[in-house]
């Protein structure tokens, strides 16, 4: 019998969890050839799928664009399920998290609208771009060293009477994310690949989850940098193998520069068909492409599953690529842009 911590989640708690974070009114968009979006009242959007317009011998690529939410990265959709299941007391206590920017944003956002104080665990060297973005929505954040986020988070939940919401390693977290799996079903049921960007593990997690228990046959392939590659060394291992902040921060992905956790690592270890890596060239060059011929603005880490797309080591056929966020410093847009910078990175 499993472990507590290791139970995994159902297409049933990611189905709840849909229902959730509709109740709390959702945006609709439908996908489009020219990723047309019709925008609502809510705090998360149901994104659509655009194509990707790029010269491709096996198969259209769609994109996945999680950037198009309201705090620029799919965390909204783990952050307001889990938000939702505090009762009042925990609530009205507050919560805290540890993040390098995109959890600890959608987490502010959340608790914000609810009228819930919020405290993010921010490691040292986290990008500008996102921290200012979580001060800006109230959230007091605490600066520490990348090794020592997750225990100073638990450290301040103690000390404060505070609710912890982990960025990955939580069941209630992992459901949010799986909302992803079910929409890329519902709006493109021929996909026969979907790649999803792998750091903590939670969003690939409930992606597989979603999208293997809807439909068995489509794979579901993690994707992650080479300089970040812990991932695939721990699933190739069969065992969760940690790689130290300093050999992950190598790479420009910050996103997905934190390891697995127990929980993922065995959600991805059932669920998962497999995992690419992919070269820091390849994450900028995939950066401009999007941006250039989808219009539309990924950070490193969300760019990763395109990179695996346009790298050409994706399976053949119809390719879905979710773009995890968009949150990135304009100044690095602005290098990825034109193709002879990224080109010679």
């Amino acid at each position: 019998m499993e472990r507590p911590e290791t139970q995994l989640i159902s297409l049933a708690d990611i189905r709840a969890a849909a229902d959730r974070i509709k109740a709390g009114g959702v945006a609709r968009a439908a996908p489009t050839e020219g990723g047309g979006v019709r925008s609502g009242a809510g705090n998360v959007l149901r994104t659509p799928l655009l194509s990707l317009p790029v010269p491709r011998l096996d198969g259209p690529l769609w994109l996945k664009a999680e950037n198009l939410q309201p705090v620029g990265a799919f965390k909204i959709r783990g952050a307001t399920n889990a938000l939702a299941l505090l009762d009042a007391d925990a609530r009205a206590a507050g919560v805290v998290t540890h993040s390098s920017g995109n959890h600890g944003r959608a987490l502010a956002y959340a608790a914000r609208a609810a009228k819930v104080r919020c405290i993010v665990v921010v490691p040292d060297g986290a990008p500008k771009v996102k921290t200012d973005a979580m001060r800006a929505l109230g959230a007091e954040l605490v600066v520490v060293d990348p090794a020592d986020r997750l225990a100073t988070a638990r450290r301040v939940a103690d000390e404060r009477g505070l609710a912890l919401i982990p960025p990955f390693d939580d069941a209630r977290v992992i459901a949010g994310q799986g909302t992803i799996g079910l929409e890329i079903l519902e709006d493109l049921p021929a996909v026969d690949t979907v790649l999803v960007p792998v750091g903590g593990g939670g969003l690939a997690s409930g992606v597989a989850t979603a999208v293997k228990e809807l439909d068995p046959g489509t794979r579901v392939i993690g994707v992650e940098p080479e300089l970040a590659a812990d991932a695939a060394e721990s699933l190739d291992a069969g065992e969760r193998v940690v790689w130290p902040p300093e050999r992950t921060e190598r790479t420009i992905a910050d996103g997905v520069r934190v390891g697995l956790s127990d929980l993922t690592f065995a959600h991805l270890r059932a669920r998962l068909d497999g995992i690419l890596t992919v070269t820091e060239q390849e994450i900028r060059a995939a950066m401009g492409t999007i941006a250039r011929e989808a219009h539309v603005v990924a950070e490193p880490s969300g760019a990763v599953a395109t990179a695996a797309a346009l790298s050409g080591r994706a399976p053949s056929g119809c390719t879905v690529a979710v773009v995890s966020g968009g949150n990135v410093a304009p100044a690095l847009l602005a290098e990825t842009i034109l193709p002879e910078q990224a080109d010679h990175r």
